[in-house]
């Protein structure tokens, strides 16, 4: 199994810490502990519970008060229904591990994140690419998956909300996707780490209970403003995350413990409703900054806002390849984006806005600078 350079987690990991300017995440400013403990009914019991927890191993699928709670947000889900991960990252890679095999044919959907793409390969599977239409708002033909459809196709695989464009699929295309997957009796794979973070309006639906094969991620990195917690999750059938929890002990084992007691805590109905709020207040008061700018360039650049998430999906004209503006931001100006090319798609850039204005528009400003020449 030969894994492929993640070239976009490879190139935030490398230089996040080393720039002035950080327009590249895709999450919302994180919460400290003490922000996150404050507005607690009981913070004094709460911060106690964690400074009394002994420090050993959760048990390895994820506590059972835990994955009860990851369960009630999915309709008619159990805890045997739900595996904890460290992070959506690792529920992504044991699913595409667990289900593909060589000689599968695994249909993606892109732009997207593309850490199933690459473990899709890397296990042997041919990865077909469905491109969403800019001109239907980032979504997805229908009548073209039906047609890429093939006796070995294995898995479908989705990010809805999309990374990066922010689109969110209707319930009749989620229904849609589900129903065309069903015919040829192949997996479908939901990224839905961003469900929570929509600007306006409700939750977006999610995949899970309109099939027999269904699998949807999440985790707590992005909706949630708490990256460093490392939680995630899969939700499948038991008989499936039975065997994801298998592979699981090839990798992480298990979640620390401090953080287990901490998804805990935040998974409450009334946290996860106020971090939620505090998520979509963020993205509503940041956003004007980043329409302004866009506004200011007329037919040069081109997005369609998006409708969920702290990311922005901006077309840009010239030719000039994404990754050369990109590094030449980081190199002379200290700050950095996402370059189209790490979703495979050139001509556009990702940019984040879900952390402080003022560092948005100053980070805009720069990028200003290396694009168009301007002194801003």
């Amino acid at each position: 199994m030969q894994i492929p350079r993640f070239e976009l987690e490879r190139w935030q990991s490398v230089w996040e810490n080393f720039v002035e300017l950080n327009i590249s995440e895709s999450g919302v400013n994180p919460f400290t502990l003490r922000e996150l403990l404050e507005n607690s009914s009981e913070p004094e019991q709460e911060l106690a519970q964690l400074m009394d927890a002994r420090l050993g191993y959760p048990q390895t699928d994820g506590g059972e008060s835990l994955r009860a709670r990851v369960a009630a947000l999915y309709p008619g889900a159990q805890a045997q229904n739900v595996l904890v991960t460290c992070g959506c990252a690792e529920a992504n890679f044991l699913a595409a591990w667990g289900l593909l095999a060589a000689g599968d044919e695994a249909i993606i959907l892109q732009p997207n994140y593309m850490q199933i793409a690459g473990v899709a390969g890397a296990c042997g599977a041919m990865v077909r690419p469905l491109w969403l239409r800019e001109e239907l708002g980032w979504l997805p033909d229908l009548d073209e998956l039906r047609q890429m459809i093939a006796p070995r196709t294995k898995l479908i695989a989705v990010c809805n909300p999309n990374n990066p464009t922010g689109a969110v699929l209707s319930e009749e295309t989620i229904t849609g996707i589900c129903m065309i997957a069903a015919q040829c009796g192949a997996w479908v794979l939901a990224d839905e780490v961003y469900r929570g973070a929509e600007l306006e309006g409700d939750l977006t639906p999610t995949f899970w209970g309109r099939g027999e094969r269904i699998i949807c991620n999440a985790g707590m990195s992005k909706a949630y403003g708490l990256p460093g917690l490392r939680i995630g999750w899969i939700v499948a059938p038991a008989a499936q995350i039975e065997q994801f929890w298998s592979a699981k002990d090839y990798t992480t084992i298990g979640v620390s413990m401090l953080s287990h007691k901490i998804a805990e805590f935040v998974l409450a109905p009334r946290q996860r409703a106020r971090i939620f709020a505090r998520t979509r207040r963020i993205l509503r008061e940041n956003y004007p900054t980043l329409r302004e700018w866009l506004g200011g360039h007329g037919a040069s650049l081109r997005h369609i806002p998006p409708r969920a998430g702290a990311i922005a999906w901006i077309g840009y004209s010239g030719g000039r390849k994404s990754e050369d503006i990109a590094e030449e931001l980081r190199a002379q100006k200290r700050t950095l984006i996402v370059p189209g090319a790490h979703f495979g798609m050139e001509g556009f850039l990702r940019i984040g806005y879900g952390y402080d204005r003022q560092h948005l528009a100053d980070a805009l400003a720069r990028l200003d600078e290396v694009m168009y020449g301007k002194i801003c």
